[in-house]
């Protein structure tokens, strides 16, 4: 059925400087240049910090899969340490974890969609009479399970009389 895939990873904070007056380097910009020395006033603006891989041991690096049984956890963790760290800093007014989610079929890799209720409807996008709304539309296989677990007849994929 349908898998999901977890990646890119990040924490997106919030910087409202109108009120702090942050300090540029206050935010990690130092010794580029004396003008950096300034302070931050202005509207408000969002900084994305990408966490290091769970395998980047500074010198050695192996895969996530090596180092951990849980990588999604162990981002999810380490971004929610990282946003709680930052929103310590008076700076920093919000903040939120995000990650990209992609949705897969088990069977044949392919992006996971489903008929919509008016598809399902339709004859022109359903494969017989009793398609229906949640249906999975990338292979046989998918639908084959789909249609098992809720107890709705098999689709004819001889083509013959149903």
């Amino acid at each position: 059925m349908k898998t999901t895939h977890r990646d890119n990873w990040r924490v997106v904070i919030s910087i409202n400087p109108q009120y702090t007056h942050v300090r540029i380097s206050a935010l990690g910009f130092t010794g580029l240049d004396s003008d950096l020395d300034g302070t931050l006033a202005g509207t408000p603006f969002e900084l994305t910090v990408v966490p290091r891989r769970l395998g980047d041991f500074g010198g050695v690096s192996m895969g996530d899969q090596l180092v951990s049984n849980d990588v999604d956890g162990d981002y999810r963790r380490r971004c929610e340490q990282m946003l709680a760290a930052y929103l310590r800093e008076p700076h920093v007014r919000s903040g939120r974890v995000e990650v990209d989610e992609e949705h897969r079929c088990s069977h044949c890799d392919m992006r996971w969609e489903e008929l919509t209720a008016a598809e399902a409807a339709d004859d022109s996008t359903n494969i017989d009479a009793h398609s229906s709304e949640g249906e999975p539309v990338c292979c046989d296989k998918a639908i084959d399970e789909f249609r098992a677990e809720r107890g709705i007849p098999m689709p004819n994929w001889a083509g013959g009389a149903a």
